[in-house]
């Protein structure tokens, strides 16, 4: 099987901003395979890069202010332009630009989002999110046949 990164990420803290983290923290209870590592973060950060660089499959996982609450999107990211500068926030495009240019290596990258309802400042999120959450864990769950 090809090496396979998930990062869910987002704030614990801003309700349904936190999709991508409880999804992430759910496939880590659904796969258990040696090939596959699942991570939730905060943010995505420049550190991320080495890893990147090192696997076949990248899988984000983020909230997303627009959309209908309730669903996912999935789309595919590439590396952003080669001019495209880094801070201790950056996107996944130049988080792949980056793994290209520092480590000579890009995986195929694809990003899930998950439309939020509310972003208000809570630890919960809401009912329409978390069954979106539940949904798309178990449908990567199922894709990754573990």
């Amino acid at each position: 099987m090809a090496k396979t990164l998930i990062v869910g990420y987002g704030n614990s803290l801003r309700g349904d901003d936190a999709a991508g983290r409880v999804a992430a923290e759910r496939l880590q209870a659904l796969v258990r395979h040696p090939d596959i590592e699942v991570r939730s973060l905060h943010q995505l950060t420049p550190e991320l890069m080495p890893d990147i660089a090192a696997v076949d499959h990248l899988i984000l996982i983020d909230a997303a202010a627009t959309g209908r609450p309730g669903g996912y999107m999935r789309v595919p990211v590439r590396p952003a332009p080669p001019c495209a500068s880094f801070t201790h926030y950056d996107t996944p495009e130049t988080l792949l630009s980056g793994a290209r240019s520092l480590y000579g290596r890009c995986p195929e990258a694809v990003l899930y989002l998950i439309p939020g309802q509310s972003f208000d400042l809570t630890d919960t999120l809401t009912a329409p999110v978390k069954l979106a959450v539940e949904r798309l864990a178990d449908h990567l769950a199922e894709s990754l046949q573990v």
